[in-house]
């Protein structure tokens, strides 16, 4: 009888598999550091599915934490910042060098949406400045012709994750309000979601970004359009995903001067 622990055999080939997926997740996401190994999962007590899997990020709305900030029924971004001041909501603020709030346009017809800071970002206090901010800027300037500094760019959660790992759902729920009133200041006309965090917030449930990427959608009447996150693009460069992003870019865009549905 084979040895089920040698190479080649049905369950090594399924364990690979099953690890393959893993890392295409990871990767999506943006993570530049694999957790570590398996341990005790920071969920309550039932959370998660019949197999064990940590429950997928819930909205704040899901997750009973959302509480309206004293900012007003019109706000503008400095209200929403001074409403944040210093913030220590969360574990988030225990490593963070800089909070980042957002930079842009604060009248962005086109808002774009990633998941936390990275390093740099974390170092300098702004959203997309590493390498993968570099390529965003590119698709932006170079690709869509337009300036960086005429859209608006934030981040679902404002300090960086350890290890650059994915926001928990308590993070991001205690950080959310703060992105619907930077959406309520600036008030876009598209929303552009970058990668599965980003998406699966602002849809309300955990999404496969390549499936949903590419296609319409809508948070609070806005029109949003998922795409694949910069960092996921840099890992796995080819020319279908650049023309997957670009397709995407052009689609938002051809909406903020065009609002009626195609």
């Amino acid at each position: 009888m084979p040895d089920a622990g040698v190479p080649g055999s049905d369950e090594t080939r399924a364990v690979l598999g099953i690890a393959r997926a893993w890392l295409r997740e990871l990767a999506e996401e943006g993570v530049e550091t694999a957790p570590a190994a398996p341990g005790p999962v920071e969920t309550p007590a039932g959370a998660g599915d019949t197999a064990g899997r940590p429950t997928p990020l819930a909205t704040p709305r899901q997750a009973g934490l959302l509480t309206t900030p004293d900012w007003g029924v019109d706000p503008g971004l400095d209200d929403v910042r001074e409403a944040l001041g210093d913030c220590t909501r969360c574990r988030l603020s225990e490593g963070r060098t800089e909070l980042v709030f957002g930079d842009g346009n604060p009248e962005a017809d086109l808002m774009f949406v990633g998941e936390g800071p990275g390093e740099q970002e974390d170092l300098r206090g702004l959203p997309f400045v590493g390498r993968a901010g570099e390529l965003l800027t590119q698709m932006i300037e170079k690709g869509l012709g337009i300036p960086r500094s005429s859209v608006y760019i934030c981040n679902i959660v404002k300090c960086r994750p350890p290890r650059n790992r994915t926001p928990q759902a308590d993070e991001v729920a205690t950080c959310s309000p703060f992105l619907d009133g930077q959406i309520d200041a600036v008030k876009p006309r598209v929303i552009v979601a970058l990668g599965k965090p980003a998406t699966s917030l602002l849809l309300g449930r955990e999404v496969p970004i390549t499936r949903v990427r590419g296609t319409w959608h809508d948070y609070r009447g806005i029109p949003l359009m998922p795409t694949l996150h910069p960092a996921f693009v840099l890992r796995q460069y080819t020319a279908e995903n650049r023309r997957k992003v670009w397709e995407d870019l052009k689609a938002a865009l051809a909406r903020v001067r065009d609002p009626s549905p195609s």
